[in-house]
């Protein structure tokens, strides 16, 4: 113990106290460590005589085995004594003993002294060399006790040896202005050092340091030698000079590898420090800056290393520019992206984070200012990624709608702008429904949302209309659909949704079907039947309430698209919905008729008459003429009301296979084959009905009235029972409250507009519906409703036939019963409807026709 105390203190340089403590032990019992204690305060106070002597006396209290690791104790003595050549001498003598006796411990022993002593002498190189072979010596489990011994004994530290020389080294060339020497030691350093040393402050900071002074001597040197046509020293320093770029470089993607963004962007600095003509060092910079978040700056690198590929006296580093695209052409791109998605979005939307209203420009302006964005275009920098972009974009300007029925002053467009935010807007319960729907719109993780309430500003005709046209496409292209059921009480039960104020408005209608994600809540905000699911139109239970209530297929309630329902389908999902303004029965639907008619708010009733005539317009769809009720004063083949539409239109029994066999039959032994021919041709060749100035031009076989009367008056009313003796038709009752002229019967007309049907399968209309509008549904999902409406019925495929046989099919179609339509003459020869109170189906003639003469085929013009 005072042996070891006496080092300490000799380390601490306490030399009076070291010999103290080391005589102390050799009195209670000598020992080597007592001697040699003794020989290092001896040393310390300035006795090299008297510590060699003392040393000496080791040797008689220690065993053979011990001999040479006190030879080797006693060289570095002498060697701190300051006879440095013969202490390395000595050591190399022990040295070259212990490898002819393979001894390899004492060797690696020996040569690690040695490397110390040549540090020590600042022969840095020599030290390098014996550092690299000890390396190949040294114990596998790289423990050396006698190492540490000596550590103890004189305070040599043989940690990192190697790096510490070899920085000395790299010191000593670069003073001796041997600078492209000293960069290959530093790459040893760097490429042979292990992560722990690397990883000392120290060291870094002494690496990037000495790298950047070699750098600046290397481009000075460079510049120098071309400067004097020296182009092949020139090229060796500026080559030097690249090499440590790529050094920095290299541990910057390393420190990228591990996240460490900041010791990254620290070395891609130096790297631009270093070779500030060269690009990769920006390229390495904007790879931290980008990986740090810090986009501005990211991009801001990017271009400048652009800028250097540009100026740059090389071709090889010109041709790089090919492989890059610069931020400006990304950000062209990406706000091309910006400005399509735009145009499908609401025009004017609510930041649920500060409750602001924000037009197109705005959103845009936010986009520009977030790092969304920003990382969008640091991110490309080889090739766009216009799917990403897409992505990325679509993400980012995704919106919620919000679905509601009004319930009085609800907050409008200018009480938003007045207030700047809808958080501003006074406590009330209908402002708290507003905010409620902001606040599901956050948490479902998007950031703008529309509400038809304030997102419009009804002032302008010109939104409002646009608006109006839009709304459909704005629900189908949504992120989702918030619906809020406020007259359903928490907590719901099932039922509560099917008899819902929300499942009569007309507006609703497009809001339910359009959106492909939908999610409804009760009047507390709580889910309804508290299924928490993102999206309740994949919900068994609520689609299934829905399809029993709408009476449509799960599919189409679910993937709906204005082309799965036949026009007949659509009206009469629309009959049973109203709206407070009358124009917004027919407006509400603009979307799931794909209509272009351009909204009129004051046209009333006219309203609904622009559309219906719209769609026969577009197709020669008359469906819509399968109706009894009251006529439209825009045009009386057109009902006043869609509620009509609820109605089921007669369906004619059907004509097919035997039937059909036997008509064809009976036909041709009472029809020549060229008045067949003829009659086909008349029916074939008639044009599809369309309107013109509210006019329709209705194409018809018609059948002239040839007596009236009245059978009998109903009720207190004006209803009248009418009896009509009808050319090709025979008796024909029908009901009506107009008073019709008796003595001028022939200026009334039954007619048979429904030719589609008559001329068979090959003429329906693309989306499977005919004239009568029957539908045909492919979705058979459990549970759904295969809806078959008005007359005539569908006709099934038929084989390929002749021509005549195609006649006689059309004319025995002909003949079927059917729902015929009244006109009057009008006295300048255009035809009114006369409104029935029920459909007028007539029995048909079957095949009691001898001539093509019978049938009479026309175009009527209808007021």
């Amino acid at each position: 113990m005072l042996a070891n105390r006496a080092l300490i203190r000799a380390r601490l340089e306490r030399f009076a106290l070291a010999m103290d403590d080391a005589a102390k032990s050799l009195q209670v019992r000598t020992s080597p460590i007592g001697h040699i204690a003794m020989a290092v305060a001896l040393l310390g106070q300035g006795d090299r005589e008297g510590a060699l002597c003392a040393f000496d006396l080791t040797f008689l209290d220690c065993g053979l085995h011990d001999i040479g690791f006190l030879l080797l104790l006693k060289s570095i003595l002498v060697f701190e004594s300051g006879t440095q050549e013969e202490a390395i001498t000595r050591v190399e003598y022990l040295s070259k003993r212990a490898k002819n006796n393979d001894d390899d411990e004492a060797t690696y022993l020996c040569t690690e002294v040695l490397a110390a002593m040549h540090m020590k002498k600042e022969n840095y190189g020599r030290a390098v060399s014996l550092i690299e072979h000890a390396k190949k010596l040294a114990p596998k489990d790289k423990q050396s006790p006698s190492l540490k011994t000596i550590s103890l004994i004189f305070g040599w530290n043989f940690n990192a040896m190697d790096t510490v020389a070899q920085r000395r080294l790299c010191e000593t060339l670069y003073a001796e202005e041997r600078t492209a020497e000293a960069v290959d030691i530093l790459l040893n350093i760097i490429s042979t050092s292990d992560e722990e040393v690397l990883g000392r402050k120290a060291t870094m900071d002494w690496i990037a340091n000495f790298t950047k002074k070699c750098a600046a001597t290397l481009e000075h040197v460079g510049d120098e030698a071309f400067r004097s046509v020296k182009h092949d020293d020139g090229i060796t320093q500026y080559s030097t000079a690249l090499t440590l770029t790529r050094l920095f470089i290299m541990r910057s993607r390393d420190r990228m590898g591990k996240g460490l963004w900041e010791d990254a962007l620290q070395y891609a600095n130096d790297a631009v420090k270093v070779g500030p003509s060269y690009p990769w060092g920006y390229e390495a910079k904007h790879l931290a800056l980008h990986g740090a978040k810090r986009y501005d700056e990211a991009i801001h690198t990017f271009e400048s290393m652009l800028d250097v590929i540009e100026r740059s006296d090389d071709p090889a580093i010109w041709e790089l520019r090919k492989k890059y695209i610069s931020p400006s052409e990304t950000i062209a791109a990406i706000d091309a992206v910006v400005r399509r998605i735009l145009k499908s979005c609401p025009l004017v939307v609510i930041d649920v984070t500060t409750g602001c209203l924000c037009d197109g420009p705005e959103r845009a302006r936010t986009f520009r200012a977030g790092a969304t964005f920003k990382e969008l275009v640091s991110s490309m920098t080889r090739e766009l990624d216009n799917e990403r972009v897409s992505r990325v974009v679509e993400s980012f300007f995704a919106y919620v709608m919000f679905s509601h029925a009004w319930q009085g002053n609800e907050p409008l467009y200018q009480d938003v702008k007045e207030a700047k935010s809808v958080w501003n807007l006074p406590d009330t319960p209908l402002n708290d429904k507003l905010r409620n729907f902001c606040k599901v719109t956050h948490r479902l993780g998007y950031n703008w949302a529309w509400s038809d309430t304030c997102c419009i500003d009804k002032a302008t005709s010109s939104i409002l209309n646009q608006s109006l046209t839009s709304m459909y496409k704005w629900y189908a292209d949504s992120a989702a659909t918030i619906v809020f059921l406020a007259g359903i009480a928490h907590p719901s039960k099932l039922g509560d949704l099917a008899r819902s104020l929300w499942m009569t408005r007309a507006w609703t209608l497009q809001e339910l079907l359009a959106p492909k994600v939908i999610v409804f809540y009760d009047s507390e905000w709580q889910p309804f039947l508290g299924d928490a699911s993102v999206n309740h139109k994949e919900s068994r239970k609520i689609i299934q309430e829905l399809v029993d209530a709408v009476k449509i297929s799960h599919g189409t309630i679910v993937r709906f698209s204005p082309d799965d329902l036949g026009v007949r389908e659509k009206l009469r999902l629309a009959s049973s919905r109203n709206a407070t303004v009358e124009e917004d029965v027919a407006y509400a639907l603009i979307g799931i008729f794909k209509s272009d008619i351009r909204p009129h708010y004051g046209e009333g009733a006219d309203a609904l008459g622009h559309l219906l005539e719209e769609i026969v317009a577009r197709s020669g769809e008359v469906t819509v003429l399968a109706w009894s009720g009251k006529s439209s004063s825009y045009n009386s083949c057109l009902p006043a009301s869609v509620s009509v539409y609820s109605q089921t239109p007669y369906n004619p029994p059907s004509l097919e296979g035997e039937e059909m066999e036997t008509c064809i039959t009976q036909l041709r032994s009472k029809l020549n084959k060229q008045d067949s021919l003829s009659i086909y041709k008349r029916i074939s060749s008639l044009p599809p009905a369309r309107f013109a100035t509210r006019r329709l031009h209705l194409p018809c076989i018609v059948f002239p009235v040839r007596g009236l009367s009245i059978i009998q008056r109903l009720g207190g009313g004006n209803e009248k029972l009418y009896h009509a003796r009808v050319l090709g038709l025979g008796n024909v009752e029908f009901t009506t409250a107009d008073d019709l002229p008796l003595r001028k019967p022939r200026i009334l007309t039954f007619v048979h507009p429904w030719i589609r049907y008559i001329r068979g399968p090959s003429d329906e209309v693309a989306d499977g519906v005919s004239d009568a509008g029957s539908i045909s549904d492919s979705d058979s999902d459990a549970g759904s409703y295969d809806v078959v409406c008005p007359s005539p019925l569908d006709v099934p495929p038929t084989p390929q036939v002749d021509k005549y046989t195609q006649a006689l099919q059309t004319i025995a179609r002909l003949g079927q019963p059917f729902n015929a339509l009244l006109l009057l003459q009008q006295p300048n020869g255009e035809y009114k409807r006369v409104a029935t109170e029920n459909e007028i189906v007539v029995s048909g003639f079957g095949t009691d026709i001898t001539s093509k003469a019978s049938i009479r085929v026309k175009v009527l013009e209808i007021l």
